[in-house]
């Protein structure tokens, strides 16, 4: 017999009920690099700071799991439980295992349906595009159970996938962030009540304290990025570049810490860009504190800003995780201007001397850009291994809403614009023949210098 579904509390005030869902991952790959769904924390955070009362439901965490979870790997990362799944219609062409990642189903649709009291409204987020049929679920679940609440779905699928979600998605959308004037004003006009005053700093307050015994935490320092790389969608998810109040970030660092927190990874798309604005005074507080933390870069850092000083203090304040964007080490054909080859050496002889150790440092290669030569992308890896360093190769996604986006819909063999599903980096959609199981038996052994 299951054992009965833990309470899931409401906090905050005596306003309406928003309660937020962050779906199943359904992917023929999912790991857990410290993954938060940041754009729905921050949604609850400054519905809360309006005066709702909040509560959240994550489909990828363990806290309330009656299921057996896989033990966390490093530093909290590590593997969900998964579920085999019909593969969707469009991708039945790949010889992969598609599965739903995350608590079962089952589990979830009883979670949900014990809230009480029910309520007022309910936003579901999506993380990657190409993972909408989650989304899609919890949202058909939640129809069941609350036919007459108002449903709002946020996130990258709502946001750059509009007429496909339009289509399919049974609720409101809601296209970029939600502290945008617009958008805010939407929202509380939709479940019929008068428009609040926006808390601030909304966007970049989270309701982290939502998440009970957390293994890790998230630091959000900034939204959106000041560059405009031609495969990032960034500035088309978040149009404005602004920064936060370091004051309210070391807040949020030690009332984790606090909670048991140890390691915290960085969820900025531009984290050394003015440093003194938050950083710098943020990570001076947590030194000056002696408090014993480990601090991550999954999103990878801009190469040319790292300095001397800058390595020194990253490592002072105990930076353990170094995700580097090399991207290409043809620097005379590069997609940006962002680095040359002296910066890149520099940089990564700044981080040896600041005492980070090469297990500390990986380095994310580009794979499967539109008209990429592979043999370029060989050489990246041979020059990455040659320093020492960890190569990643990041899978090319192709998102709409970036510049790039058009070039990926010429060079791909799958319509791209069409299908949501076809963006993922699992199928190789911009490669020639597309996924191969003996390709990617050759990039591993590659990576591992084998």
């Amino acid at each position: 017999m299951r054992p009965p579904f833990p309470h899931i509390p409401w906090t905050g005030g005596d306003g309406p009920r928003i309660l937020g869902v962050n779906p199943w991952i359904t992917d023929f790959a999912a790991f857990n690099v410290w993954s938060r769904p940041v754009g729905l924390l921050a949604c609850l955070d400054m519905v809360r700071r309006a005066g709702a009362s909040v509560a959240l439901v994550d489909c990828l965490d363990p806290t309330w799991a009656d299921t057996k979870w896989p033990r966390p790997g490093k530093y909290g990362t590590g593997h969900y439980p998964k579920e085999e799944i019909d593969t969707p219609e469009p991708l039945a062409f790949m010889d992969r295992r598609y599965s739903r990642y995350g608590l079962p189903r089952e589990q979830v649709r009883r979670a949900l349906a014990s809230i009480d009291p029910r309520p007022d409204a309910v936003m579901v987020t999506t993380i990657m595009t190409y993972w909408y049929p989650g989304s899609l679920d919890i949202l058909d679940i939640c129809a069941e159970l609350w036919p007459d609440v108002p449903r709002f779905l946020g996130g990258s699928y709502a946001t750059l996938c509009g007429e496909h979600a339009a289509l399919h998605a049974n609720a409101h959308l809601q296209q970029g962030p939600m502290e945008a004037p617009d958008n805010w004003d939407s929202f509380w006009r939709l479940i019929d009540l008068p428009t609040p005053k926006l808390p601030e700093y909304a966007g970049l307050s989270l309701s982290l304290d939502l998440y009970d015994d957390p293994a890790y935490s998230i630091i959000l320092g900034s939204r959106g990025c000041p560059f405009s790389c031609e495969y990032c969608a960034s500035r088309a998810l978040y149009p404005h570049f602004t920064q936060g109040d370091h004051t309210r970030i070391t807040a949020s660092i030690r009332s984790e810490y606090e909670r048991g927190v140890r390691d915290f990874a960085f969820y900025d798309d531009a984290l050394l860009i003015n440093p003194e604005c938050w950083l710098w005074p943020a990570l001076d507080s947590v030194t000056d504190s002696g408090l014993d933390l480990r601090l991550h870069t999954p999103n990878a850092m801009h190469i040319r800003r790292l300095t001397k000083e800058v390595c020194l203090r990253l490592k002072q304040a105990g930076l353990h995780t170094v995700r580097l964007g090399l991207e290409t080490t043809d620097f005379d054909h590069r997609n940006d201007v962002k680095l040359t080859r002296e910066e890149w050496e520099t940089g990564a002889r700044n981080l040896l001397d600041a005492g980070f150790d090469l297990d500390d440092i990986g380095v994310y290669i580009l794979f499967g850009l539109p008209g990429q030569n592979l043999d370029n992308v060989r050489q990246a890896v041979d020059h990455v291994r040659a320093f020492g360093f960890r190569p990643h190769l990041a899978h090319y996604t192709p998102i709409p809403g970036s510049p790039m986006f058009h070039k990926a819909c010429q060079a791909s063999a799958y319509p791209l614009a069409d299908e949501p599903l076809f963006q993922n980096n699992s199928i190789w959609p911009c490669v020639p023949g597309g996924f191969n199981w003996d390709q990617a038996k050759h990039w591993k052994l590659l990576l591992q210098g084998k």
